[in-house]
């Protein structure tokens, strides 16, 4: 069978992901679970066919680094490549992406979400683990900017993922490794490219970080992903990149650019169809920013819950929010939950 029929299957029966791995079936994944899509197994030789036919002439890469990051349009979706060496073999991982971009109405968002594509200037993270839909939320405010906004956006993504189609503004969508050597060349780049709005795939290292604060500090609007499991956490990654002699600098430039948090994680919904996302929102409020300088990560969970007037809220809380609105079930909302026991006991009776 062709690379294109496992797409076609997995995107008739909602898949988000396929699978291919020497030694067992095509497999996709469905509300989070992995289930196969045609019952062959393949073997070695199959596995090399496909991942040539998908890399073409950059598949010298993957005998060079071992992998290879791609984005290209397959059996009529757009599809995101990850193809991989694997004791011996070679495995690939391909994401479906949405066609279209979604209304940040739909994705079940606290509502501050929206205001985000209001900025101005500084830094917007949106964290989570790989999978927690952190790339639809950016899209869908790049999006928003872009219908309602006459800006300059550029992208860098690895690999592109969305496409976008001008509206109001103007945009530039930069691949690493294809437009762009790296991140930190990329946003070097971007700075001279009289840019409004910068998009970071990822804020990998040091150099990025750095970059992405002065981009913040000179006027310009960065929103970034970082893989962390709440917004706190955030600021303790973002800092503890840097030499500790330099630690304080780089706090006090977060405390004066950092404009919110939003960390994220898919849930399945109680219904079994499909899954929803689960929100923890920090806005960067003046006591947060004073937390953030004084280096008081663990006392930031007490201010963003004090700040709920300012559209913060904390994982947990949002999960009960969830409960109570019949959207998850309890031992979903348990298991995603920090405090299990407080979850259990505000979210009883959903």
């Amino acid at each position: 069978m062709r690379i294109e029929e496992y797409i076609e299957k997995a995107s008739s029966i909602g898949g988000s992901d396929v699978h291919i791995v020497c030694g067992l079936p095509p497999k996709c994944r469905k509300d989070g679970k992995l289930i196969d899509i045609f019952p062959e197994i393949l073997d070695a030789g199959a596995c090399e066919k496909i991942a040539g036919e998908l890399a073409g002439d950059r598949y010298e890469a993957i005998e060079k680094i071992g992998e290879l990051d791609m984005a290209k349009t397959i059996a009529g979706e757009r599809v995101r490549i990850n193809i991989f060496r694997q004791q011996g073999n070679v495995s690939v991982a391909l994401r479906i992406l949405a066609n279209e971009i979604p209304e940040l109405e739909s994705l079940n968002l606290p509502p501050i979400v929206s205001e985000f594509a209001s900025y101005q200037k500084g830094i917007v993270l949106v964290t989570g683990e790989t999978g927690s839909g952190k790339s639809t939320t950016l899209a869908s405010i790049l999006d928003r900017i872009n219908h309602d906004r006459t800006q300059h956006i550029i992208t860098l993504e690895d690999p592109i993922e969305y496409i976008y189609t001008p509206d109001k503004s103007v945009i530039n969508q930069r691949e690493i490794g294809k437009d762009t050597r790296s991140y930190a060349d990329g946003l070097r780049a971007i700075l001279r490219e009289d840019p409004d709005v910068i998009l970071i795939g990822e804020m990998r290292d040091l150099n990025t970080i750095e970059t992405a604060l002065t981009a913040a500090e000179t006027g310009h609007l960065v929103f970034a992903t970082i893989h962390t499991n709440s917004a706190p956490d955030s600021i303790d990654r973002i800092v503890g990149a840097f030499p500790a002699d330099r630690q304080p600098q780089i706090r006090m430039q977060l405390s004066t650019t950092l404009k919110a948090v939003l960390s994220q994680q898919l849930l399945p919904r109680k219904s079994g169809e499909g899954r929803i996302a689960a929100c923890e929102v920090m806005v960067v409020t003046p006591a947060v920013k004073n937390l953030i300088r004084e280096g008081k990560t663990p006392q930031m969970m007490s201010a963003m819950i004090s700040a709920t007037m300012q559209g913060s809220v904390s994982m947990d809380n949002y999960l009960i929010s969830m409960l109570r609105k019949g959207l998850i079930s309890q031992d979903v909302a348990a298991n995603a939950a920090f405090d299990n026991d407080y979850v259990k006991r505000k979210g009883c009776g959903a």
